[in-house]
């Protein structure tokens, strides 16, 4: 069982949707015990069965509410996500609804969090917006809060 599953949700070559993998990527370069962070592009369904095996989850994906950009969000997915925040992408079935389908299927992690940083840009290229960018230490630091407990 991995005892901390840290999912960075988005696509490197799409800015702001690369916050997830950026983020994951930080947080595996720290090489913390019993964490594991990974990328993923977030297609809904496959989620299931990336968090069967989690004890804890911490999700992190850009949004796209109308705050801010840079804004860092924290959801408990015991209770249904907002709806519309999160970006599909090329995906019909993206991360609200595989959270969603998982509540109703009764495959939701012991725990899982859900961390939304707000998008300022989501258009093909490489490299995070300005304000993005600048929300990153604040962001990693809410992730290693919830790893640290």
């Amino acid at each position: 069982m991995t005892a901390i599953l840290v999912i960075g949700i988005g696509h490197a070559f799409r800015t702001d949707d690369g916050i997830g993998p950026k983020l994951a990527e930080l947080v595996a370069g720290r090489h913390i015990a019993d964490v594991t962070a990974i990328s993923h592009h977030g297609e809904g369904t496959a989620l299931l069965e990336l968090w069967s095996d989690a004890g804890r989850v911490i999700l992190i994906d850009a949004t796209i509410s109308g705050a801010a950009p840079g804004t860092i969000r924290q959801w408990d997915a015991s209770t249904p996500l907002p709806a519309g925040q999160f970006p599909t992408g090329s995906h019909l079935f993206g991360v609200a609804e595989g959270i969603e389908l998982a509540r109703r299927l009764g495959r939701l992690p012991p725990s899982l969090t859900i961390i939304g940083i707000e998008a300022a840009d989501l258009s093909r290229g490489e490299g995070l917006s300005p304000a993005v960018e600048a929300a990153l230490p604040q962001a990693l630091q809410t992730v290693l809060d919830l790893i640290a407990g």
